[in-house]
């Protein structure tokens, strides 16, 4: 399970949310809401321990994640809200990319037939500087396919540019990472009918001091 235990972060000398605890069972979908400036893509980024709470600590299997370190990150997949797409790859290339940094293997048919899952026969060899905003999104979005191995999702507007093709396609990934025991988190702007079961987070925004 994934668990924030009493987690306050500060950014800029500005508290963004203190005392925050919830705990997320496998099977369960954590949608974190928030207006603006609440913290939600501080909160993911301290779930995936790629930024230090000013307080608190997250868990994982019980486990704080700072004690587990690469244990936990080779059971996370990350999408943040910026794709990282790197222009001049190809999308086949992207994702292989992708897959590497996250030391995970991905040859080059696994990354072709996780663009085509997402909607993106036809592209693999097109460079990325080519495609729309929709398509570089189900490029980042590819790199779930090759994480099989990753029980966390930590999904950071993952449905922004995306169509409602794309969405439905997003969707299915999702509930069927859920219907394998796994956990996803993630943020949305946008109202989205979520799959499996869904738990919510909400953020409120603070006054600055």
């Amino acid at each position: 399970m994934l668990e924030g235990i009493d987690l306050a972060c500060e950014r800029g000398e500005r508290l963004l949310f203190a005392a925050l605890s919830f705990r997320v069972e496998p099977g369960t979908c954590l949608h974190v809401v928030g207006e603006n400036g609440a913290g939600k893509t501080s909160l993911l980024r301290i779930v995936c321990g790629l930024l230090a709470p000013t307080a608190g600590e997250v868990r994982w299997r019980g486990t704080p994640t700072r004690r587990l370190r690469e244990a936990f990150w080779g059971e996370l997949a990350y999408v943040g809200h910026l794709n990282g797409v790197k222009d001049d790859l190809t999308a086949a290339e992207n994702v292989r990319f992708a897959a590497a940094i996250a030391g995970r293997a991905c040859g080059q048919e696994d990354a072709r037939a996780a663009l085509r899952a997402l909607g993106l026969a036809g592209f693999e060899d097109r460079p990325a500087r080519t495609l729309s905003q929709g398509q570089r999104r189900r490029v980042a979005l590819a790199r779930l396919q090759s994480a099989a191995a990753a029980t966390l999702w930590v999904l950071d507007e993952p449905y922004t540019a995306l169509d409602a093709r794309g969405a439905a396609v997003l969707n299915a990934l999702i509930g069927g990472h859920l219907a394998r025991g796994g956990i996803v988190m993630l943020t949305t702007h946008q109202p989205v009918d979520l799959p499996g079961r869904v738990e919510r987070l909400e953020l409120a925004a603070r006054e600055p001091a």
